[in-house]
């Protein structure tokens, strides 16, 4: 499986980072050795001094596909979760600096959470219409929902798929809202669905 991430879907996130927003969905690759499971502590990595999260909504893809149209993407998955796309900022920053590529700063080790439980997509009202958001030590640092999404689920499968075969089990990081930070040891991360509490971990 693979780990896809989109980056700037959310206007008010591209704005606190001072990017632009892309006419096209801008994505890049996490491996499956990214994957933190099962509410597993996070322990932070040596090489950076700002490890920075980023919570998202996930889609998980249930069938193999490639240039699948727009109207029938919604065939392609039938779960929605959330997950958290921890950043080295500090490397990141750097490497875009010097123009280099910036996956170590993004796919390092454990740099994905992911939640135990997916919901399925037919338990929402509507799936354009998703209150989700992640507290930090018990205080809401990032809130949003999916109608804010400047490309919603469908379009970023679509887009996604002219480009990679998408299989069974690949995970699609939607993007994230304002109000990332830092991270320190000792943090305590709960990211919720409807208030509802699905990831729930500590930093080490």
């Amino acid at each position: 499986m693979k780990i896809i991430a989109i980056g700037r879907n959310y206007l008010d996130h591209a704005k606190e980072m001072n990017s632009c927003v892309s006419k096209e969905p801008i994505f890049f690759l996490k491996p499956d050795t990214a994957l933190l499971r099962n509410n597993d502590p996070f322990y932070l990595p040596d090489f950076s001094n700002e490890i920075h999260y980023e919570v998202e909504l996930v889609v998980k893809i249930n069938k193999v596909g490639k240039h699948i149209q727009k109207k029938f993407a919604y065939r392609y998955y039938e779960e929605i979760g959330i997950g958290i796309d921890f950043t080295a900022r500090d490397i990141q920053r750097t490497c875009k600096a010097k123009g280099l590529p910036w996956e170590k700063a993004k796919a390092f080790d454990f740099s994905a959470p992911i939640c135990k439980r997916f919901i399925n997509k037919n338990n929402f009202k509507s799936i354009n219409n998703i209150n989700f958001s992640l507290d930090l030590n018990n205080e809401t640092v990032q809130e949003s929902n999916s109608k804010n999404m400047i490309l919603d689920f469908d379009t970023l499968i679509y887009y996604v798929s002219k480009f990679f075969t998408l299989k069974i089990g690949d995970l699609i990081f939607t993007g994230t809202p304002q109000g990332v930070g830092k991270i320190k040891i000792g943090d305590k991360l709960q990211a919720k669905i409807e208030n509802e509490i699905l990831l729930d971990f500590e930093v080490k």
